[in-house]
């Protein structure tokens, strides 16, 4: 039936661990399809699905023979090979929730025109948002690479500033950024001047990310690390952490103290560093779960409208982005591995943007 599946395992406990396992294709039930993995791409934002693959199911989507080793999920685009499903042709293109996996079974259900939900059974009471497929008919679209990297990410930094717009931004009159290189923050920078454009963008890097992050243009202002203690203490400020570094955390939260006015953990960019921040002054972090919040403005607004409003401000990040960070193809299954293991070790500088092509 096709091709052997070749798939990136990743060991939960450990992981710069990861070996490649070669597999043939599953027989196909009645409903399923088999698509073939024309490319994704690899972020931060795969390395916090990894990270906290456990406590946020994430490892579930994909499932391996060994319950000690996982696949991480990724974004990307994907054709049907073969199809058991009466309404999927095969030669259709799909844009989704994939493994780092050359192959992938699912079995569409809540059919219409614009997309599907994988309705295999270990996906039941998995979060919408990543069951989703959109169907893309048999073309190739503009911007796939850009949608690929930066949209999954780009939808969270959409619904952290509606959350915060929603809530006055909790009395703030600026938002603090860690990780300001990030692609969900700079997101996150855009949205925010574009819909709340009183309130202060200050962005934190490192020494060796700050000239790129202050030739963006998002943040009026851009501090490095080691600078926090210099920041403007004394004006009610929201702190946004990607970074997911404890000690940082503790040092923002000591600097602001009553002045931080609402503390959002979202993500886990810097994966060693994230455990256990201790007693902190001022407000108690809240952890920012993207899912959630979609599912809420989902049924607010409607699914065409959610799409349409996302898509409106991407457009524009797109546009503002696009002179700051390069598109590249890696092949072969070294260099998809070399992609996973340097976005893990941080190794990725952030003006370049990582697209892995099978075949």
């Amino acid at each position: 039936m096709g091709d052997r599946i070749n798939s990136l395992w990743v060991k939960k406990t450990d992981l710069s661990q990861s070996e490649w396992h070669n597999l043939p294709p599953p027989d196909l039930a009645k409903g399923e399809i088999l698509m073939a993995v024309e490319k994704y791409a690899v972020t931060a934002n795969n390395i916090t699905y990894a990270a906290v693959g456990d406590g946020f199911g994430y490892w579930n989507f994909f499932p391996t023979s060994d319950r000690d080793w996982g696949i991480v999920p990724v974004w990307g685009f994907a054709t049907v090979i073969q199809s058991n499903h009466t309404d999927i042709a095969e030669g259709e293109r799909v844009y989704g929730y994939l493994p780092m996996a050359s192959h992938l079974v699912v079995k569409p259900e809540n059919l219409s025109d614009a997309g599907f939900v994988d309705g295999v059974q270990h996906r039941q009471g998995l979060a919408i948002i990543y069951n989703q497929y959109h169907r893309l008919g048999t073309d190739s679209g503009e911007l796939e690479d850009e949608r690929a990297l930066y949209q999954p990410l780009f939808t969270t930094s959409f619904l952290i500033e509606d959350v915060m717009r929603k809530d006055d931004w909790h009395g703030a009159e600026a938002v603090l950024l860690t990780s300001a290189s990030s692609k969900t923050a700079l997101g996150l920078a855009t949205v925010t001047r574009n819909l709340s454009p009183a309130i202060k963008r200050i962005g934190l890097t490192s020494p060796t990310n700050r000239d790129f992050v202050e030739q963006t243009g998002l943040y009026d202002q851009v501090l490095t690390y080691d600078d926090l203690g210099k920041a403007v203490s004394d004006q009610p400020i929201v702190s946004v952490d990607f970074a997911g570094n404890s000690k940082l955390l503790a040092a923002i939260h000591a600097h602001w103290d009553s002045n931080l006015k609402f503390s959002s953990l979202v993500g886990a960019t810097h994966v060693t560093a994230r455990d256990g921040a201790g007693d902190l002054k001022g407000p108690k972090p809240v952890l920012f779960f993207a899912p959630t919040a979609a599912e809420t403005l989902i049924k607010e607004v409607g699914p065409v409208t959610f799409r349409a409003k996302v898509d409106e401000q991407f457009a524009a990040f797109v546009t503002e982005v696009a002179n700051h960070l390069s598109v590249e193809h890696l092949s072969g299954q070294e260099a998809l591995q070399s992609a996973y293991l340097d976005m893990l070790a941080g190794k990725v500088p952030p003006d370049r943007g990582l697209i892995c092509v099978f075949g």
